[in-house]
């Protein structure tokens, strides 16, 4: 029988949003490159700009490792004012858990699969899409705007509730 839980399991649950995710955890594992997912891995769904912290971030991570977007929104003027705030290359329509274009995304950052991380907030598609190439999958805490209504709360509980019927374990790093 085919078994999903190691397809779900992430690497490395962080146990914050992705601005827990420093150098030197990326250094820890060995990373030469990293590809994000950006709704709520980046930015909150719907926001067009990331925050100045976030913006941070990405200087602070882009001093040590390549950065390529990769989004299953279909929203390409979005996306990329997000891609051009923090200088970086994008894909959108991605299509995750397809593996396409993360294998592009990977050709640019010119790096065998497993010095690459696939950082998400998502187990069914960032998750499933790094772990199914080989990349280090990172599982970060969702970034969402306090305020606004979040349709994919009940989506990513029914995820992880389902994973757990799996085999996964979602232990933080401590």
């Amino acid at each position: 029988m085919f078994e999903w839980g190691p397809l779900l399991q992430p690497d490395l649950v962080l146990g914050d949003s992705i601005l827990g995710l420093t150098p030197d955890i990326i250094r820890q594992h060995q990373l030469s490159g990293l590809i994000l997912d950006v709704d709520e891995t980046l930015v909150p769904f719907r926001q067009s700009d990331p925050m100045a912290d976030v913006k941070q971030w990405a200087d602070r991570v882009k001093a040590s490792v390549a950065i390529v977007l990769v989004s299953n929104n279909l929203n390409q003027v979005r996306i990329r004012r997000i891609a051009t705030a923090l200088d970086v290359p994008y894909f959108t329509a991605a299509g995750k858990p397809s593996r396409r274009k993360l294998r592009q995304a990977a050709a640019i950052l010119d790096r065998p699969p497993h010095q690459i991380g696939m950082v998400g907030d998502r187990l069914f598609t960032d998750v499933l899409a790094g772990n199914r190439i080989g990349m280090f999958t990172i599982l970060v805490d969702p970034m969402v705007d306090p305020l606004a209504a979040n349709p994919k709360k009940c989506v990513r509980n029914f995820e992880i509730w389902l994973s757990a019927r799996l085999g996964v374990t979602l232990k933080a790093l401590s």
